[in-house]
């Protein structure tokens, strides 16, 4: 499949467009980038080597996979720019929170593959999380090249389920915000405590991916590992028993469970 657009290249589609050619998924001139800011497409020009398309119908003609990366309340503003049938044939990957597939099946007609996604921005880094989810008619050859695109990044899950896309956004699309939180104020108690910034913030970020990723590597569950840390009388059950009286586990459910109402709201 040629060419790969993205409509929107904030800081998720950079994310992705930084991924993808890390992963050395795309050559660079083959993914093509068109966005409402005055510049901005020059810019990732400069600093990816991208190319930039003259309008929408410019952008469907070169691309056979188009990426709608603009922020949910303009969807519908931007699918109204697409003209009937540029869209049969190709590959649609939607990542704007909360916006269901039939949006796009509505809009673009017969003959779109649509998929929705739920990227995440450690996508930059290599260390993405996507959720999938594939509409009616996806061919197996282009669902193969939606995993390819978002695996080239990071870790992905499917779904056969549309309404748990919302999940994943609650989840892992906002997630990341939710851990940036998290070893601040760690790093703010070391700080607190004597430590210098710089310092404290390095170690508290180690600490987490350290963290994380014995959780993914071993397999145990979260509490197992959190129980081999604690002994009895010790330093971490006395962070811990702060942290419960603080309702630090309720705080970060309701966290989750307010951005996956969020997400349902702006689906419908």
């Amino acid at each position: 499949m040629k060419g790969l657009g993205f409509i929107g290249a904030g800081n998720m589609g950079e994310a992705m467009i930084r991924g993808i050619l890390a992963a050395k998924l795309i050559p660079p001139r083959e993914v093509v980038v068109l966005d409402v800011r005055p510049g901005r497409g020059k810019e990732l020009g400069k600093n990816f080597g991208v190319s930039v398309a003259r309008g929408m119908a410019d952008l469907f003609r070169k691309c056979d996979t188009i990426v709608f990366a603009v922020k949910p309340q303009g969807i519908r503003d931007v699918l109204r720019e697409v003209q009937a049938g540029d869209a049969k044939g190709k590959l649609i990957l939607s990542i704007a929170a909360g916006v269901p597939t039939r949006v796009f099946l509505s809009a673009l007609g017969k003959g779109a593959s649509v998929v929705r996604a739920m990227p995440n921005t450690p996508a930059q880094v290599g260390m993405g999380c996507t959720g999938l989810f594939f509409a009616r008619g996806v061919s197996r050859e282009k669902k193969a090249w939606a995993r390819k695109i978002f695996s080239s990044f990071g870790e992905v899950g499917e779904f056969s389920r549309e309404e748990l896309l919302d999940v994943v956004t609650a989840l892992s699309g906002s997630g990341p915000a939710y851990a940036f939180l998290f070893i601040e104020a760690m790093a703010d108690g070391a700080v607190r405590a004597g430590m210098g910034r710089e310092e404290a913030v390095r170690l508290a970020a180690a600490t987490v991916e350290g963290a994380a990723r014995m959780v993914r590597v071993t397999g145990k569950h979260p509490a197992e590992l959190k129980d081999m840390v604690t002994s009895p009388g010790g330093t971490t059950v006395a962070g811990l028993a702060a942290l419960e009286i603080g309702a630090f586990r309720g705080t970060v459910l309701s966290a989750v469970v307010a951005a996956w109402k969020r997400s349902r709201e702006l689906s419908t």
